[in-house]
């Protein structure tokens, strides 16, 4: 008998143990938000606000981790198992790579959100030395001799290939066909002394341990620059450059696992409230849908001549089949030094 009731009451603990347990899972998720390397300030801040957001809506606690890297290497670790619940990568075609490479998530991912599921847009700039003493003016600079132009590696970073079509479409455009706009871009590559597999990789290159007279960067790259680095740089808008428009994703395949699924819509929902689009233009992206935000950041931003991945090239798949698959363009004017 007294046996009996010592089992009644070590099961009864057990039972409030895993009552007590399953509450406190409840009162925090963790997040984790696999992004491109330019991104680390904006999910910093952002992040935060989230946080905040989310225990105010449901009084749970949401902590959110942050990986970053090349855009194409971070689509990669998560095709390789990197446990991702959002994917915030630098272009839609690394994105479309976890659709092809295992369907982490589903097809129509790039509709379930406004603006093509881009919270923000940003374009490519080119950065110098304050004074600018080489004299870069537009893209047709970077091919002279003697320029040393840093660029991260278009095989593993998003960034690198908005630069990359950048560069092609002046050539093209203002040189008049594609073969011109291979050996332009041929010579300009051969003005780059090293490929960083990421974008923050070559910003790290120029800025800290001077290399180069001339970086292309994103735009919000750019401007961090002197806050980053407590330096004096230039921003040089081109005459043209490409739209570029970053894409965010659930991870559906990773968040039913995980039951995260509500905590991560909700965390890529809030990018379009007014409060994301807000820290979006304090971290030099432009605003994608809050017209209050534009017109608040609109100052720090050049106005330049854009032009779009799919007017241009056809879409992120034909570019990439094109441009940086094994064989193509990239891999036939670049020679490894």
């Amino acid at each position: 008998m007294i046996q009996r009731r010592r089992w009644i009451a070590m099961s009864v603990a057990t039972a409030l143990t895993g009552i007590a347990s399953a509450s406190i899972a409840q009162q925090s998720v963790t997040l984790l938000n696999v992004s491109y390397d330019p991104t680390r300030e904006l999910y910093v801040a952002y992040n935060a606000a989230f946080a905040k957001h989310w225990k105010a809506k449901t009084g749970q606690d949401v902590t959110i981790k942050q990986s970053h890297g090349g855009s194409g290497k971070q689509a990669r670790s998560i095709i390789d198992g990197l446990d991702a619940d959002v994917a915030t990568l630098a272009l839609a075609g690394d994105t479309d790579a976890l659709v092809k490479n295992g369907a982490w998530l589903k097809a129509d991912w790039q509709k379930k959100l406004p603006n093509n599921s881009s919270p923000y847009t940003s374009t490519i700039v080119l950065v110098v030395r304050e004074g600018n003493p080489k004299g870069i003016k537009d893209w047709d600079d970077l091919i002279k001799p003697g320029i040393k132009v840093i660029t991260p590696n278009p095989k593993t970073s998003g960034g690198a290939r908005w630069n990359y079509l950048a560069a092609w479409e002046f050539a093209k455009r203002k040189y008049g066909s594609e073969a011109k706009a291979k050996e332009f871009v041929a010579k300009l590559y051969g003005n780059v002394p090293v490929l960083d597999t990421g974008a923050r990789g070559s910003t790290i290159s120029f800025a800290q341990r001077a290399q180069g007279d001339v970086l292309i960067a994103w735009e919000n790259e750019a401007y961090l620059l002197e806050k980053e680095f407590n330096a004096k740089f230039d921003v040089i808008a081109p005459s043209l450059s490409i739209l570029a428009e970053p894409a965010v994703a659930v991870v559906d395949k990773n968040v039913d696992k995980k039951g995260t699924r509500a905590v991560a819509e909700e965390y890529l929902n809030y990018l379009y409230s007014e409060e994301g689009q807000d820290i979006a233009g304090k971290n030099f992206y432009r605003p994608a849908v809050s017209e209050k935000a534009k017109a608040k950041y609109a100052k720090q931003f050049a106005k330049l001549n854009l032009f779009s991945i799919d007017t241009a090239f056809g879409g992120w798949d034909k570019a990439d089949k094109t441009h940086f698959a094994d064989g193509g363009s990239f891999d036939q004017i670049y020679t490894r030094k």
